[in-house]
């Protein structure tokens, strides 16, 4: 560099967020957790919307599909379709949602991705402190949960604290893994949950950096 120029300053570039839409079956459990790790994943090139309806899966799907098809058209969400639209569902025990295969095709054909959890979702929290290895009803579930002490889930106004889970998601995700291992069936075995695959998109929000699944 030659005498009087001045140095040159690289300005930072900021990373171009990746969008997620995320609907939820459960309208107070899953919003409380997945709002918790929005607040954690700030710092990331992430932007977490939470839909505003809930449901069974089949009406799930239809709302995040519509509110996916509006988004280039509205101002709340910037006139943009978000990258990833995932819904997350119970399947439930003892008797399975009926709705369940019909909600699986629909979001096959419009590009929608679906965590589920069975029994419930309770499921993919109390792995964060200890294992679940034997069928569970979705009330039996919820109550092992509550029993725990985990994370101030209560079944009378299910209530979670997310700060208390944080340390524990490697257990949680391998506990997930080791489940889908030993089952055979898919989202139709118990216990058996996907949540984890959500949540390492979420974590791994970078364009070009694909989620270790």
């Amino acid at each position: 560099m030659g005498p009087g120029k001045p140095l040159k300053r690289t300005k930072g570039v900021r990373p171009e967020q990746r969008r997620f839409l995320i609907y939820c079956e459960g309208e107070c459990t899953e919003n409380q957790y997945f709002k918790g790790l929005r607040g954690e994943l700030r710092a990331l090139p992430v932007s977490i919307c939470i839909g505003g309806e809930h449901g069974e899966p089949k009406s799930l799907v239809k709302a995040a599909i519509a509110h996916q098809e509006r988004a280039p058209r509205s101002a709340a969400d910037r006139y943009t379709p978000y990258d990833e639209v995932w819904c997350v569902v119970d399947v439930e025990a003892p008797v399975a949602q009926p709705s369940l295969e019909a909600a699986r095709r629909l979001a096959d054909r419009h590009g929608v991705a679906i965590a589920y959890s069975n029994p419930c979702f309770e499921l993919w929290l109390l792995p964060h402190c200890a294992p679940v290895t034997a069928y569970h009803t979705s009330a039996q579930m919820q109550r092992a949960l509550e029993h725990s002490g985990a994370c101030g889930y209560a079944t009378s106004r299910k209530h979670l604290e997310y700060e208390a889970l944080r340390a524990g998601y490697p257990q949680a995700r391998a506990r997930a893994v080791e489940l889908r291992r030993r089952g055979s069936g898919g989202w139709s075995g118990n216990p058996w949950t996907n949540v984890d695959h959500l949540v390492e998109c979420l974590r791994s929000a970078r364009h070009g950096v694909p989620p270790q699944l």
